[in-house]
């Protein structure tokens, strides 16, 4: 079992693509500075540079399945070793842009990986441990898509999946919100920005600093 740090708190954001999590997670970054609190702020796949290779993959390379959701673990065992424990066990506040909620939304639920192989490979990389809180950014599949499209930029391969892909996957968020709801909180990702703030400073100020 992985020990979990003393001082640290490990918050993070999920969401389907498209769902509004980047401005959100900076804004959240910004409030816990404002505080006097050091903040890390990272991403998965990636946070490492052996992360970000592998993210390149990840994102761009067609493959099987299960190696899609071994490289996602690979990934998060040596973001875990290399930034997330370390800072967390010193005192830092890790923010970060995904975590283990979307492989089982993703390659679970959106692509159809046994529950029991998530289960084991979560159990191999991170016994015992998961965030301190996380926020997962529900949206509609098809105000997620336009958003995306708005960008401009080229989608990656898990952007360019279709309509049925992602409402597997946002069901697989609100399932595995169901299972830890002490852990999980859901943000309706469908209102105007400055909302989706307030409520997020709320839930941080009555769970830490109340």
């Amino acid at each position: 079992m992985i020990s979990a740090p003393d001082k640290g708190r490990f918050i993070t954001f999920e969401g389907i693509d498209g769902a509004g999590k980047s401005s959100q997670i900076a804004a959240v970054v910004e409030l816990l500075r404002a505080r006097g609190i050091a903040v890390e702020q990272s991403r998965e796949p990636g946070g490492t540079p052996l992360g970000e290779r592998l993210r390149d993959l990840l994102l761009h390379e067609a493959m099987h399945l299960e190696t899609e959701a071994m490289l996602m673990f690979a990934a998060r065992r040596e973001h875990l070793s290399a930034k997330i424990l370390p800072a967390l066990a010193a005192g830092t506040w890790v923010v970060c842009d995904r975590f283990s909620d979307a492989t089982y939304a993703y390659q679970v639920g959106g692509r159809g990986l046994a529950a029991d192989k998530f289960k084991a490979l979560e159990a191999w990389v991170h016994p015992g441990f998961q965030p301190d809180l996380t926020l997962i950014f529900d949206l509609p599949p098809e105000i997620a898509a336009s958003r995306v499209a708005s960008t401009g930029v080229d989608p990656d391969r898990f952007e360019r999946e279709q309509r049925g892909f992602f409402i597997r996957v946002r069901e697989a968020y609100l399932d595995r919100a169901a299972q830890a709801p002490e852990r999980i909180c859901v943000i309706d990702a469908d209102r105007r920005p400055e909302l989706i703030r307030a409520e997020l400073a709320a839930l941080i100020e009555e769970r830490w600093f109340s």
